[in-house]
């Protein structure tokens, strides 16, 4: 049964950069499964942050973003874990970040749409001077 769990979070000053990680066990495939990265802010809903496609080739992966995390947020991914670099931190980015899996071949951005079923605990991100 596969399971994720998410790392790197943490407490940085606005404008400086982190990497999360949402690692994979329990599945040999985990190449198989789409990742979407979302957040949720206290006293807020929860928000989709973006999302990767599966990765059975790194020529067919694609990512999408939401709007205001565009060209800040890089979602990569390896083998069994996949990273969510964050750039010029800001803080209305201050959020638990969650990642979540689909077995899905669909690519980005409608990937991002589909229902995930698999959810890690969350890594609290505090953005603060």
């Amino acid at each position: 049964q596969l399971r994720l769990v998410e790392s790197g979070g943490g407490l940085v000053q606005p404008g400086g950069s982190l990497k999360l990680a949402c690692t994979a066990s329990g599945s040999s495939s985990f190449k198989y499964y789409a990742v979407g990265w979302f957040r949720q802010a206290p006293g807020k809903e929860r928000e989709r942050v973006g999302c990767i496609s599966r990765g059975l080739s790194n020529v067919d992966i694609t990512t999408h973003y939401e709007d205001s995390m565009k060209g800040r947020f890089t979602i990569s991914r390896g083998d069994n874990t996949v990273y969510l670099q964050m750039n010029n931190l800001k803080p209305e980015d201050t959020a638990v970040y969650y990642c979540a899996a689909v077995s899905s071949g669909a690519s980005a951005p409608f990937v991002c749409s589909v229902p995930y079923n698999v959810w890690g605990q969350g890594t609290q991100v505090t953005v603060s001077s």
